[in-house]
């Protein structure tokens, strides 16, 4: 699935990680540890839309690594089925798309928000843009509920499921009522990260559109 505007949060949400130990709290107290804790992270992730096509087929599975250091630092990169990659440097975010050999630039700031990358990527005031609450078991996981509290938001809920511990999955329900699901595996928790790895160089010969 190619990226488009009405997506941008669910595709930066992605990086949700590791968080040691504390299999047997509740989900929402491993959540805000796992928040506090982690500054930085990288694994792998795949994407799926429930909603089906109107030929009644299921969406492609999207498929690709992430890493990311708070705040707001992070590359969500895209390797199946479209080569596509997200980079935010902290300010800016670019949306590089290799087939058409083009980089959309935006400010970072906007693209944030009440998303869920505000919760995974932005600072740990997780109540502030948030009401957290318990959504009890389900897929052998304990799931946490995320509702924005301003409506000014793409989304309406955000799932965030943990198993012993760990983040696994992340529903995204839009206003549209579509959901989309995310898993997480291979991941590494405050991994060391190079000074220079978020700066984002511009391929050779791209088109820049700013936004």
């Amino acid at each position: 699935m190619k990226f488009t505007t009405h997506h941008i949060a669910a595709f930066i949400a992605a990086a949700t990680l590791a968080l040691p130990g504390a299999a047997q709290a509740s989900a929402l107290d491993q959540f805000k540890s796992f928040v506090s804790t982690t500054k930085s992270a990288k694994g792998e992730f795949t994407q799926q839309q429930l909603t089906k096509s109107k030929t009644g087929k299921a969406a492609p599975v999207s498929s690709g690594s992430f890493v990311f250091a708070r705040p707001g630092k992070f590359i969500w990169t895209y390797q199946k089925p479209y080569d596509q990659l997200l980079q935010a440097d902290g300010d800016q975010l670019y949306i590089y798309d290799k087939d058409l050999n083009q980089v959309t630039v935006r400010k970072l700031g906007n693209a944030l928000g009440s998303s869920p990358a505000a919760i995974l990527f932005g600072s740990n005031d997780l109540e502030k843009n948030f009401t957290l609450s318990e959504a009890g078991e389900r897929d052998g996981a304990e799931w946490l509920n995320a509702v924005p509290k301003t409506k000014d938001t793409t989304f309406e809920q955000i799932g965030i499921g943990l198993r012993g511990g760990v983040p696994v999955a992340m529903e995204l329900k839009d206003q549209f009522g579509q959901v989309s699901v995310l898993k997480f595996s291979n991941f590494q928790r405050n991994p060391a990260l190079g000074a220079q790895q978020f700066k984002f160089e511009v391929p050779k010969g791209a088109d820049v559109v700013k936004q």
